[in-house]
């Protein structure tokens, strides 16, 4: 199984020490770094910034928001990023959820898989540069209809150093994973556990399966965000993932549509997360941290001493996930490939 690097979006400011951990993720052979934006740091500039630096890890968004830019604008991202790095982008897309799509960046959310379909669609007609980009959608019509009458279909003017840039769509439902597996070259799972890997792996053969599909399990990638804590106390190297927890399960989304709740629940927590959710939404921070058992945080990551971590990751290596992201600085990077082996 390959490795990865989660670098992930800013908190009030830069990672302290991100450049650093990604050269040294080079320098160990990670196969990729992947960058993210929410409402605060955006996914593309820190990711040309990491590039300049290194000369073979892969790039990718993990992930842009589809949102935040229209479908031949982040092609442009991606077009560009992939000449700068020499072939080296990876463009991971995703929807968001309500909350920040209508608050944030002021966009309509509703059918969010059929926007999906016709947003990729127009990323692949630019890097493919064969014609000039078209579509009648229902989301995105290129030309613009009731318009001024003077707009025509356009080829972006850089020719693309490939004809395809690989495309990841993060996804948490079934329904939207099937997508993945339908027209992207990858899956972005969050909150994956090997426990829920027969669920993920029907959705993914369902997407396999339709009309025109691009790959096979085979030749699909799936690399998976997975914390890894290597510390000799399990609770201790738990406590610190429980806060991130509580917040996505209890803050991330609004009570009646939050993904990562639904994640949880499926997984088998359903009235841990309900009780998540409730406190935190409560503004009872603390209380909701402390409701999530230390199971929870163990099906869903790798935590304890080394042979612990060793042991539990074969069961990862039987699932469908082929890298793991790892998240952390230089120096803990070093230390999780060792317990990696």
């Amino acid at each position: 199984m390959k490795l990865g690097f989660h670098v992930g979006y800013w908190g009030s400011g830069p990672t302290p020490g991100a450049l650093e951990a990604v050269l040294k993720a080079e320098e160990l052979g990670f196969d990729s770094v992947w960058t993210a934006e929410a409402y605060g740091s955006d996914a593309f500039t820190p990711l040309a910034w990491y590039g300049a630096s290194t000369s073979r890890i892969r790039l990718g968004t993990n992930i842009v928001q589809m949102a935040a830019r229209t479908p031949t604008a982040t092609a442009m991202h991606a077009l560009t990023l992939d000449h700068l790095s020499g072939g080296r982008m990876v463009l991971g897309l995703g929807a968001s959820g309500p909350q920040v799509v209508e608050g944030w960046y002021g966009q309509p959310y509703p059918k969010p898989l059929a926007r999906t379909r016709e947003y990729v669609d127009i990323v692949r007609q630019v890097i493919a540069r064969e014609a000039p980009v078209t579509l009648d959608g229902q989301f995105f019509q290129l030309p613009l209809k009731g318009g001024t009458g003077l707009g025509k279909p356009l080829k972006p003017t850089v020719h693309p150093l490939r004809k395809e840039i690989p495309i990841h769509l993060a996804a948490e439902g079934p329904k939207n994973v099937a997508l993945a597996a339908e027209i992207g070259d990858g899956w972005l799972p969050m909150f994956f556990s090997p426990k829920s890997n027969g669920f993920y792996q029907a959705a993914l053969e369902e997407g396999f399966g339709r009309p025109g599909a691009r790959h096979t399990l085979e030749t699909f990638e799936v690399p998976c965000s997975v914390p890894v804590i290597v510390h000799d106390d399990v609770e201790e190297a738990a406590s610190w993932m429980k806060p991130s927890l509580a917040l996505y399960i209890g803050g991330m989304g609004a009570k009646s549509v939050n993904f990562h709740h639904d994640v949880f629940a499926r997984l088998g927590y359903e009235d841990v997360a309900d009780k998540v959710q409730e406190l935190y939404l409560a503004g009872r921070k603390e209380e909701a941290t402390a409701a999530i058992p230390t199971s929870l945080v163990e099906d869903t990551s790798l935590i304890g001493p080394p042979a612990k971590i060793r042991d539990e990751l074969r069961a990862w290596e039987e699932t469908v996930v082929t890298q793991l992201l790892l998240r952390g600085d230089a120096a803990t990077l070093e230390k999780i490939a060792r317990a990696l082996g």
